[in-house]
């Protein structure tokens, strides 16, 4: 056990390591983040299983705090309500679950994030070719070489690695220092 624990934590470190890659992306999306929620705009996730998660996570230390006293800010996940999610799996099917949305709640200004270890999830990638066609910024959070959705949003971040835990880990550290930056300039 301790063996498998030992594995764990060193590829997670070293996967760390290979992040600071991703700094100036982060800063021009966090830059981006707080021009959109100062303006009065809001920020959309979508993702699935634990992705959802994330997201709403996210959607949370923004509407809610992060690590300061400020104001709410507009931030909503996708997932968050499983009656519309149903309905819409209902009527039409599940890749338009999030496409669905972003037509009816995405406003100029909007960013969609859009958070998938795999890159292959159909209503991932229906999601942000309706963001694109809505004319928002979208933001995706991938892995394993990005799958589908490699090359389909404005920002993208491809998490180095095949390992689902891992590119979840990864995906969260990266989303949370976006939440520090903002948190910064926020009031």
């Amino acid at each position: 056990m301790l063996d498998v624990i030992s594995e764990c934590l060193d590829d997670a470190a070293g996967l760390c390591g290979r992040l600071q890659a991703f700094a100036p992306s982060l800063s021009d999306l966090s830059n981006r983040v707080v021009c959109c929620l100062q303006g009065g705009h809001k920020l959309m996730f979508c993702g699935n299983g634990g992705s959802a998660s994330d997201g709403a996570h996210i959607a949370a230390e923004f509407t809610g705090r992060f690590s300061r006293e400020r104001g709410p800010y507009r931030a909503m996940a996708l997932s968050s309500d499983p009656g519309l999610l149903t309905a819409i799996a209902n009527d039409y099917d599940y890749e338009t679950v999030f496409a669905r949305q972003v037509d009816a709640f995405a406003d100029e200004g909007d960013i969609l994030f859009a958070l998938t270890t795999s890159g292959k999830s159909a209503n991932i990638i229906t999601a942000l070719e309706r963001g694109r066609a809505n004319g928002i910024t979208t933001v995706a959070f991938l892995g394993k070489g990005g799958g589908a959705a490699k090359g389909m949003a404005d920002l993208e971040f491809i998490i180095p690695s095949d390992t689902t835990a891992r590119i979840q880990e990864a995906h969260k550290l990266l989303l949370h220092i976006m939440c520090e930056l903002a948190d910064r300039q926020l009031k």
